[in-house]
């Protein structure tokens, strides 16, 4: 088993769930493999207490019945493993004592990446000039050799890699996340590998989903990476939209640069009444209202 972690350690970059696989399998090593290892003086007060030990026949019946019952348990469990409709992370019995958990059931064969892009511009058309924050462990520029960072996890890459698999109504975090972008948040900006508008915060942000795959090893451009894009779409102002099609999802949020506390009002009604338009035709499926920043 531990070798087995250790081998997913080499090969993966699952932050420190396979260290804390190995930390119960230790325990699997009879004394004398850690009398080879531990300190002598450990070893010597470990074998005197081992020397005036009393069995508890209490104790070993009890340890008895528990294994028995986790083994009767254990059998649902273990045909739905074999099972080749296996199901994760579920229980099997009332109280949850024996339950099946996988960090993941399948592997997919392809990278969902979200990455959002900021722009300056008036008009947020394929024109402008889009910058993107960098991760600091997902890919995003084309160039940018896998990292190996675990047994540290970066939070925000990790929870964007489960995001990138669904959409913003499963993860309305991320509508936050781009609020917070829109207004150059530090906290938000610093979970980043960088700010490309240090100075200014962006007039509009978009996320869009890209399909990473592989490039092919010695490419002339060097690239580590090639990625599927698709052009974006035009959202009203204030709103953000969701489109959605075979391998795409584009978010586009709109910052207003009015101040007045009216303009925020008669921005955020007109949100609402076209989020209930868009609603009601089915186009929609999450908004955000951005209200005007100090500068």
């Amino acid at each position: 088993m531990v070798l087995f972690q250790f081998s997913i350690i080499l090969s993966g970059n699952l932050s420190f769930l396979n260290w804390l696989t190995i930390v119960p399998a230790l325990a699997c090593f009879d004394d004398g493999f850690w009398a080879r290892l531990l300190p002598r003086r450990l070893v010597a007060r470990a074998q005197a207490a081992a020397a005036v030990a009393e069995e508890s026949r209490l104790m070993r019946t009890t340890a008895w019945v528990v294994t028995a019952i986790i083994a009767l348990l254990s059998i649902q469990p273990a045909l739905n493993l074999a099972a080749p409709g296996q199901i994760m992370n579920t229980s099997f019995d009332p109280l949850g004592l024996v339950n099946t958990y996988g960090a993941f059931g399948t592997v997919g064969r392809e990278r969902l990446n979200v990455v959002f892009e900021g722009t300056q511009d008036e008009a947020p058309d394929e024109r402008a000039t889009w910058r993107p924050y960098p991760y600091k462990g997902l890919p995003v520029a084309l160039n940018q050799r896998p990292s190996q960072v675990a047994p540290y996890q970066l939070r925000l890459d990790w929870q964007m890699w489960f995001a990138a698999m669904a959409s913003p109504t499963d993860y309305p975090w991320t509508l936050h996340l781009v609020w917070k972008l829109l207004h150059n948040d530090p906290g938000a900006v610093g979970l980043f590998a960088g700010n490309p508008f240090p100075n200014r915060p962006p007039r509009y942000v978009r996320a869009i989903r890209y399909r990473y795959t592989f490039a092919p090893p010695g490419n002339p451009q060097g690239r580590w990476w090639n990625r599927g894009w698709f052009s974006s779409c035009k959202a009203p102002a204030g709103l953000l939209r969701v489109c959605r099609e075979s391998s795409r999802t584009v978010l586009l949020i709109w910052r207003p640069r009015s101040r007045s506390i009216s303009a925020a009002v008669v921005n955020l009604i007109s949100c609402v009444v076209e989020v209930l338009r868009l609603r009601s035709a089915g186009l929609f499926s999450a908004a955000l209202s951005s209200f005007p920043v100090r500068s």
